[in-house]
């Protein structure tokens, strides 16, 4: 029973994956659509006092729509023959006891691939793009004319975390997707880079000192929900990418010693 059941998840897992993959064109597609639809109405329901949108008010959102779209598309190409990738020559990871193996082997091996519990991580990555947008569409208007030093500290800061860390992460899947061997290791540095991030964010608005209270109190509460979804994140996978012997055999072509 319990191995039909693992047969059941696993045939589920992997018609998921398939379904990524063909599906990239359209999901590609289907962002630009909703995300240039979504700030649209951001721009369209802001405080704007009479004044027409100009370019440095839109320019967020068209980097918001359009650069995860360049970067999926940028590591497509340049992961297109990731399977011939050589490994590191530096393990980073060392728990556990494993005997490294030729690429042909790894790649015979039944756990070989990204399907099974992989494809959860996969999925989290992806999905991780629209959260982001969502959160920054909801919590700054659109600006436009004369402002506050810490307003356009705080555009600037949110709008960098909503452009490049989503840009990281689909690179991180597609990476994943394509079997890269270093993509564990970028995850984790994804990881530290977001985590870098939210006290950048902190700092640079603080910074400058005319922080209304308020604001400072529901900046705080966002940046700390931030830093706990990764720090949940790390606690959840990083165990995985160290220890499962999928994740060993197909990203670092070694098995169980």
């Amino acid at each position: 029973m319990i191995v039909g059941v693992q047969s059941h998840l696993h045939a589920r897992s992997a018609a998921l994956l398939g379904s990524l993959e063909r599906g990239l064109p359209r999901i590609m597609t289907w962002w630009f659509v909703l995300a240039l639809a979504a700030s649209a109405l951001r721009v369209a329901t802001s405080p704007l006092d009479g004044r027409p949108p100009d370019l440095a008010m839109l320019l967020p959102y068209w980097l918001l729509t359009c650069v995860p779209l360049i970067s999926m598309g940028l590591a497509l190409r340049w992961f297109a023959n990731a399977d011939q990738l050589p490994q590191p020559t530096t393990r980073l990871a060392v728990v556990g006891r494993w005997r490294t193996v030729e690429r042909h082997e790894a790649r015979s091996n039944a756990l070989y691939g990204t399907t099974g519990f992989m494809v959860s991580l996969l999925v989290g990555m992806l999905i991780n793009v629209p959260l982001r947008a969502a959160e920054y569409l909801a919590e700054l208007p659109a600006i436009s004319g004369p402002v506050p030093q810490w307003l356009n500290s705080l555009q600037l800061m949110l709008t960098l975390d909503v452009v490049l860390l989503p840009s990281l992460y689909v690179i991180a899947f597609v990476a994943a997707l394509r079997r890269v061997p270093l993509f564990p290791r970028l995850l984790v540095a994804i990881w530290g880079i977001d985590l870098a991030m939210q006290l950048g964010i902190a700092h640079a608005v603080t910074a400058t000192g005319d922080l209304p209270p308020q604001v400072a109190t529901t900046l705080h509460s966002v940046l700390d929900g931030n830093v706990k979804k990764v720090l949940i994140s790390v606690a959840l996978w990083l165990p995985y990418l160290l220890m499962s012997r999928r994740v060993n055999v197909t990203f670092r072509s070694r098995v169980p010693a």
